[in-house]
């Protein structure tokens, strides 16, 4: 039987709630980041991380991509969530952002929609999506996603599914 953990960093809950489902799912160990989990980590044959995303940048997988040569023995998945729907082009570009051809043919990627909740962001972010949001308010013409986007600034937005997750559970359930 593979041992599998699903480790997290979650800014305002959206990739918890996805890595809850998938440990519920796979009856795998849950863990939220620490400093020093690597060495947890290399208990597990399966190991499954999320972050939420920051731009392109996925949060907290640096524990993952420094120490990929002492994984190399494990089956590596990471999926991250952000508020854009689930497009090729936006998977593509947070893939290739965050992970060389090398470190890609190491995991497995997966992106999830989660959602935007402003006022469960730090005070750091709350700037940055400030920013953000005047950025694309002074903009001329907006796409349908930015108009989206602009209004989940004032409603909260949770586009979270279990059913986005059956590609990961297909995947971490096939043989290999």
């Amino acid at each position: 039987m593979m041992k599998t953990v699903v480790v997290y960093k979650s800014t305002s809950g959206f990739t918890k709630k996805y890595a809850e489902w998938i440990a519920e799912e796979l009856e795998a160990d849950l863990l939220k980041l620490g400093k020093n989990d690597i060495d947890i980590l290399l208990k597990y044959d399966i190991i499954i991380y999320g972050g939420s995303l920051h731009a392109v940048g996925i949060s907290g997988v640096n524990i993952i991509k420094n120490n990929l040569n002492k994984l190399k023995d494990k089956n590596i998945i990471i999926f991250t969530t952000g508020a854009s729907p689930s497009k090729e082009s936006t998977i593509s570009e947070v893939r290739d952002s965050n992970f060389s051809v090398e470190e890609q043919k190491q995991i497995q990627f997966y992106y999830f929609r989660g959602g935007f909740d402003f006022n469960k962001l730090n005070l750091i972010n709350k700037i940055l999506m400030t920013l953000m949001k005047w950025k694309i308010k002074l903009k001329r013409h907006k796409t349908p996603d930015e108009k989206g986007m602009l209004a989940a600034y004032s409603k909260p937005m949770d586009f979270t599914k279990k059913e986005n997750l059956k590609e990961l559970l297909e995947y971490v359930r096939s043989p290999r």
